[in-house]
């Protein structure tokens, strides 16, 4: 299968669980040049009224200012790949059968499909992991 395998580092911030939260958060990210891939925004329920927001990539030093002065950290208890080629009914368990084939637990999994090529980010609870499945998801 013909597939891009990539590690990426994943940003975190907190926002407030409010209308604008998230707004205001990707619009100092976008001032600074920011061309996001991926975003991904939930509540925190164990902390009402505020909610957490992940993105990537940050590329260059003024868009990593930009996300320090925003509350963005990289997520160094997650260790991620992001994951493209062509899409075809399956493929997500295809993949994640092999993962759990070679006992790789997932921290988390995103997944997209756009026009005929797919998307899928995954979260590992460590470098040794992520490592581990690159290698195994190349040669897929």
């Amino acid at each position: 299968m013909d597939m891009i395998v990539e590690h990426v580092d994943v940003w975190a911030a907190p926002i407030k669980d409010e209308p604008g939260g998230l707004a205001n958060i990707l619009s100092g990210l976008k001032n600074a040049g920011a061309d996001l891939d991926f975003i991904i925004a939930r509540r925190a329920p164990e902390q009402p009224g505020k909610g957490v927001v992940f993105v990537t990539p940050l590329r260059g030093d003024t868009e990593v200012s930009a996300a320090a002065t925003l509350g963005f950290n990289v997520t160094s208890s997650l260790k991620s790949l992001r994951v493209e080629g062509n899409n075809k009914p399956g493929v997500a368990a295809m993949l994640t059968e092999k993962l759990a084939a070679a006992r790789i637990n997932l921290h988390s999994v995103s997944a997209a499909v756009i026009g005929a090529r797919f998307i899928l980010y995954i979260g590992f609870d460590s470098a040794a992991d992520a490592e581990k499945a690159a290698k195994l998801l190349e040669k897929t």
